[in-house]
């Protein structure tokens, strides 16, 4: 089936897969590539150096500059805005223009504004006005001006799990995704205060290596981010609070850690993301193995790769 324009649309590209539909009073230049079933609705502009994936929506009154592209099954709502230009003038223009991913699956919401060279996570959504600064990482919610992160997006049997977390855990070795597990840890409280006590050998999973402890962080910011191909944690939330997310590369759990009687454990191969920080709080981490920089995969999709969530040419597997 080949593409379908509208008689009032212009689609000068030869290269526009089979089944999208070009609609009235858009307009795709010679130089873009737009893969298979795409919708591009009333009032799209897509210049020469734009690729689109396939099945790709984009709503009335997108422009997609020089340096744009969009991942397969990528939703843009209406009016977004994407920029190119850090430094716009009349009449200048830079030898290069960045470029900005929006990867598969990623939704942007009406109105949003991308700036210049950012990239959109896999399965991401940005809200509705919402002005995008910064990176969005995989599957992250993010809102407001600057976007900031608010959540992320569970995945389609994630309501079915049902994790107690933070304060509510009574037992230890509650189950989560991939072999992550919530575990308890002793504490111990009189008139003289608290302690938390952690036997090595005996409360977790293996014994520590190494331990660091995160603090200061404003709430703005995410940490983690990143899986380890043999290392092991412990994550315990000495003070204040934090949100935590583990991820299989197909499944995610959330959990809060508010109390120091609640230890989250992250085998290796397990993707961690730790956000929306109280003020006060005080993160203690216990890991298997000294630090080592090559044991991070710090990119989502090596580590869905990895982890067997796609095949070798990309696809889901």
């Amino acid at each position: 089936m080949s593409p379908y324009v509208h008689p009032q649309g212009i689609c000068e590209s030869e290269h526009v897969g089979e089944g999208t539909r070009v609609w009235a009073y858009a307009h795709v230049l010679p130089g873009a590539v737009v893969g298979r079933d795409c919708n591009i609705c009333d009032h799209v502009f897509i210049e020469n150096d734009v690729t689109v994936g396939d099945r790709v929506t984009i709503k009335s009154g997108v422009q997609l500059w020089d340096g744009v592209r969009l991942g397969d099954d990528v939703f843009v709502g209406p009016n977004v805005t994407f920029t190119n230009d850090r430094f716009p003038r009349s009449k200048q223009y830079p030898t290069q223009f960045p470029r900005t991913v929006i990867a598969d699956g990623a939704s942007l919401g009406g109105g949003s504004v991308i700036l210049p060279g950012i990239r959109v996570g896999r399965g991401a959504m940005v809200g509705a006005g919402a002005v995008v600064t910064r990176d969005v990482p995989a599957n992250a919610i993010v809102v407001g001006n600057p976007a900031r992160i608010r959540g992320y997006v569970k995945d389609a049997q994630a309501e079915e799990r049902s994790h107690p977390a933070g304060a509510t855990v009574a037992a230890s070795s509650t189950a989560l995704v991939g072999g992550a597990r919530l575990i308890s840890i002793t504490v111990a409280q009189d008139l003289r205060g608290s302690l938390a006590a952690v036997e090595m050998s005996r409360d977790l999973p293996f014994v520590p290596a190494r331990f660091f402890a995160v603090f200061g962080v404003p709430s703005k910011d995410v940490r983690g981010e990143h899986a380890h191909r043999e290392c092991s944690q412990v994550l315990v939330s000495l003070r204040g609070s934090v949100r935590c997310i583990v991820d299989d590369g197909e499944r995610r759990d959330e959990v809060v850690l508010d109390q120091p009687d609640v230890g989250l454990y992250m085998p290796p191969m397990t993707w961690g993301t730790q956000f929306d920080y109280s003020a006060d709080a005080v993160l203690a981490v216990f890991a298997s193995h000294p630090y080592d920089g090559a044991d991070y995969i710090r990119d989502y999709d090596e580590f869905r790769a990895l982890a067997g969530s796609v095949s070798s040419d990309g696809r889901e597997a």
